[in-house]
């Protein structure tokens, strides 16, 4: 919370960001000061919302009653289809990369409307990766799978790709030399038993894949508009103590991230704090996978797109006219239909943008 400016605090009423503006709000209070607050969403997403495994609920009645709680200055922040899908191309350039699709892009967007507001802002980023958030942290399918545990069929990534491209890249050996690397590099305790040592192995890949991609994603974004996003779960001295602690103390009583709700006993009312997970929101709108479709139609029949010289073009018309399943995502919590084609689009530009020349 040290700065010369404000400071101000993501809030999505999960147990996370709500944690971290208890902490702030009460501080900033005994100073005599209002914690000003930002929550997420998309137009008209309470009308499309469906809740799924992976997204049981929508975010803005945690916040409502977070907001009247910590008595905070907050604002409700809203991206429409249009604007997720033309940010796209400047996720590329905070990037310099074809970053995560519209889950980038949106937030890059969020980020700059903050900074309108604020130029320093704390986040509720990396408590899932520390404290066993995730589905692949308690799934016995992921205990079995010598594969990454968020992505462990790489089928949809195969699913538009020239076959001799798919040759060439050889990607399941890539990501297995990958995986086999990193889960070599664990750290081991002598006094775990198997299934303690594999849950181990998932932490780290955590730790050393999926939470450099989120922190990279929360740095670009907020940079990219001179926010400052500070993320205090990732301090160096909690993911250290909390890598050691046994697995029945994070999930006592077979609850979640059991050990953090505890540790905020007082600090927040219980609906929140026993909340179930449900990550960053997206939109499920399906007029945004339609823009999609007709911007990646347009990019195709320009005959001079540069994706296309890996893509498959009878592969592609038919992602093009296949309806997505929302509430199965084909890698992380996040990713299916639509992200893959927001993907594309960001390739595409990349490859224009920076002059990408293939050999």
């Amino acid at each position: 919370m040290v700065s010369d400016v404000p400071i101000c605090t993501f809030l999505s009423g999960g147990v996370d960001s709500s944690l971290v503006s208890a902490v702030c709000a009460a501080e900033l209070k005994k100073q005599g000061k209002q914690l000003t607050t930002f929550s997420f969403d998309f137009v008209n997403n309470d009308k499309f919302f469906k809740a799924s495994t992976f997204q049981p609920s929508q975010d803005r009645p945690f916040v409502d009653q977070m907001v009247t709680f910590l008595d905070s200055d907050h604002h409700y922040l809203e991206c429409d289809n249009v604007t997720q899908a033309d940010r796209l191309f400047d996720s590329v350039l905070a990037h310099d990369l074809p970053a995560m699709g519209d889950i980038d892009s949106s937030l890059l967007h969020f980020c700059s409307m903050v900074k309108k507001f604020n130029k320093v802002a704390l986040t509720g980023e990396c408590a899932d990766e520390i404290f066993g958030g995730y589905p692949w942290f308690h799934k016995e399918e992921c205990f079995k799978a010598q594969a990454f545990p968020w992505t462990m069929d790489l089928g949809p990534r195969k699913a538009v790709l020239k076959d001799e491209f798919l040759d060439y890249l050889k990607m399941d050996e890539y990501v297995m030399e990958a995986y086999e690397k990193s889960v070599a590099e664990t750290p081991v305790l002598s006094g775990d038993n198997p299934k303690e040592a594999r849950r181990r192995e998932i932490s780290y890949l955590n730790l050393r894949w999926f939470m450099q991609t989120l922190l990279n994603r929360m740095d670009r974004d907020s940079m990219y508009s001179g926010l400052e996003a500070r993320v205090p779960f990732a301090d160096h001295r909690i993911i250290e103590y909390v890598w050691n602690v046994p697995w029945d103390l994070k999930t006592r009583d077979g609850i979640v991230k059991n050990l953090l709700r505890q540790a905020g006993r007082g600090l927040l009312p219980d609906e929140i704090l026993f909340r179930r997970k449900s990550p960053y929101p997206k939109t499920y709108d399906t007029n945004y996978e339609a823009l999609l479709v007709k911007r990646v139609e347009e990019m195709i029949g320009g005959g001079s797109a540069p994706v296309m010289e890996f893509l498959d073009g009878k592969k592609l018309e038919k992602l093009l006219t296949s309806p997505s399943d929302y509430g199965k995502p084909w890698y992380g919590q996040l990713m299916a239909g639509p992200q893959m084609l927001a993907y594309i689009l960001q390739i595409n530009y990349w490859l224009e943008k920076y002059h990408i020349s293939v050999e």
